[in-house]
């Protein structure tokens, strides 16, 4: 739990996060809503991707990406248990 929660303090992992909401997309695409390096938003792919709050499929020459809302389901439910 702690990896989800450092994914989640860095505000460009959030604004990859609401990207994905919308739709999948591979890193080229996120990196072109950010004003910041391709090797950047590749770190920042690769902690969300271990926190489990994003998932990668090759296709092709591509990887793209995915939001997993499981592991945010989980979160939640703990979260609510907090206040039983």
């Amino acid at each position: 739990m702690n990896q989800l929660f450092k994914a989640l303090n860095d505000p460009t992992r959030r604004e990859i996060l609401n990207l994905l909401k919308e739709k999948d997309m591979t890193a080229g695409e996120i990196a072109n809503a950010f004003n910041i390096t391709k090797p950047s938003i590749s770190h920042h792919l690769d902690i969300l991707n271990q926190a489990g709050l994003v998932t990668s499929e090759k296709k092709g020459q591509f990887v793209i990406y995915a939001l997993n809302t499981t592991v945010l389901d989980d979160l939640l439910s703990w979260i609510i248990t907090l206040k039983e």
